[in-house]
């Protein structure tokens, strides 16, 4: 599709900067709280969904660097990932519906393990430079919806106070920034901006421009309904 991404790209990668920068100093600061090393690879198991933006973002990083078999492979593994991701919400969509309470859910789904397709066999990320801000927070203590979060591994420890990267904030720069993509494209799906993804799914996915509801939609199903 003949849209350039690059100035969102760059608005994203200032933000991820600034998120290295924060992982850096606590680290500084809490050195044995910070416990991540080279090919400790939990944080590569963990399940999250990236925003618009993160999804476009690894999409385009991945398809820039990698061809041929080493493509096809990675693909097979996020296409087993992508599947066990549609099992696991679909179980915690049915428990919603069955009156679960939402913090339930999220402590169990906090404790799936799916493998991310971009870790190798070495145990290290095939776009490590790249990865999305979950993966470069992994390993500090964090809060959402009121609920802190730490890694398992770290040397954090309930019961004492710690920098907490407040994830909200995180999120609401990521769907500003979806937005001003979805707004430039002129996008004929109101909604898109809002949407979030596995990894896996990222990489999957074909951002054309009929996906991404741009231009005319010469598709037979929208020619029924308009029509109705």
């Amino acid at each position: 599709m003949d849209f350039d991404f690059s100035p969102f790209f760059n608005k994203y990668e200032a933000l991820l900067a600034v998120v290295d920068a924060t992982f850096d100093r606590i680290k500084k600061e809490y050195p044995h709280g910070v416990t991540c090393t080279l090919k400790c690879a939990d944080c590569c198991h963990a399940i999250f969904d990236l925003s618009l933006v993160e999804a476009l973002y690894i999409n385009h990083q991945f398809n820039r660097r990698f061809q041929g078999k080493a493509r096809e492979q990675i693909l097979e593994k996020a296409n087993r990932a992508d599947r066990k991701a549609f099992q696991i919400k679909k179980k915690a969509a049915k428990d919603r519906e069955a009156g679960k309470a939402e913090t339930e859910i999220l402590v169990e789904l906090a404790a799936e393990r799916i493998r991310c397709p971009l870790l190798n066999e070495k145990k290290t990320c095939d776009l490590y430079p790249f990865r999305p801000v979950t993966c470069r927070l992994y390993g500090l203590p964090t809060a959402i919806g009121g609920i802190s979060h730490t890694c398992g591994r770290s040397g954090f420890y309930e019961g004492k106070v710690y920098p907490t990267v407040n994830l909200e904030t995180v999120h609401r720069k990521l769907f500003a920034l979806s937005a001003e993509i979805a707004q430039a494209l002129q996008t004929r799906y109101p909604k898109l901006h809002e949407m979030l993804v596995p990894l896996s799914m990222a990489l999957l996915t074909d951002y054309d421009a009929q996906y991404l509801g741009v231009g005319t939609d010469t598709s037979e199903e929208n020619k029924e309904g308009r029509k109705g």
